[in-house]
């Protein structure tokens, strides 16, 4: 499966810079507007909710066809959302630059985009066009990729979250020093979850790095234990965008009605 959405992306990129240059791109880097920093937002006292927004996935189909990003966007930052995720996958996921760009004027969260990044061009499209941060995969990038494509996204002022879901894949992403590490339970080769993914490959994460628990995540009671063992984050997408009241699901996620709860924004 994950060739094919590559080769998606690849076409995506080529169709895109035949409309509009890099060097266009690179012109309005400087008009970029002030900096949230995404990876800060992961590492606050309790655990991190990243909200994420797509309409649909390859794996279960439509979601949510008709989301308003704007809606959507503002539920979950009332919800207590520490950040959000943004697809801009359109064949697969349904999504835009367009949604980016939407949801970046619509709230004051940090935003990631989220994408198969295969391509410089790419970053400079997330930096001109509202991200703060940008998801790297280890395995769709060569060692030599990955680590030109983290160097030019940290030049942007890119965060990187850096996604593995094996051991070797980690290897390589403590290689290149990656600070914030995604660990998603979904195997991209054939499409299945399995939670234990994270607790298997968290013990071998060194202390300082940042950890994000991604994919099959849809209950308080997982976040908790997934906060025990030492996640500092989880990015969950499928059971907000389902969720017939994403604000009140968002706040069941992140224990903003509780008084006492650190997930709680300021």
């Amino acid at each position: 499966m994950i060739e094919q959405l590559i080769l998606v992306a690849r076409e995506g990129v080529q169709d895109r810079r035949g409309q509009v240059p890099q060097a266009d791109l690179e012109s309005r880097l400087s008009a970029r507007g002030e900096d949230r920093p995404f990876s800060e937002a992961l590492v606050r006292p309790g655990l991190s909710l990243i909200a994420e927004f797509k309409r649909r996935s390859p794996s279960i189909g439509d979601i949510s066809a008709e989301a308003d990003v704007t809606a959507q966007v503002q539920a979950y930052e009332r919800g207590g959302a520490a950040a959000l995720s943004v697809l801009t996958d359109e064949r697969h996921f349904g999504g835009s630059l367009e949604d980016l760009r939407t949801a970046m004027a619509a709230c004051d969260l940090p935003i990631l985009r989220k994408d198969f990044i295969v391509d410089p061009y790419q970053l400079y499209e997330a930096a001109v066009n509202g991200a703060d941060a940008v998801l790297l995969i280890v395995r769709a990038l060569s060692d030599r990729e990955l680590r030109e494509m983290h160097e030019l996204a940290r030049g942007l002022d890119l965060d990187c979250l850096v996604e593995v879901h094996d051991g070797e894949e980690l290897q390589r992403a403590l290689e290149l020093d990656a600070d914030v590490i995604g660990i998603n339970n979904r195997d991209l080769d054939t499409g299945t979850v399995d939670v234990s993914t994270t607790y298997e490959l968290i013990t071998d994460v060194p202390a300082g790095k940042t950890v994000v628990a991604e994919s099959g995540i849809s209950s308080r009671e997982e976040l908790e234990e997934l906060d025990r063992v030492g996640v500092d984050a989880v990015l969950i997408g499928g059971a907000l965008m389902s969720a017939a009241d994403p604000e009140a699901k968002t706040r069941e996620l992140t224990g903003a009605d509780d008084a006492t709860s650190e997930h709680r924004l300021p």
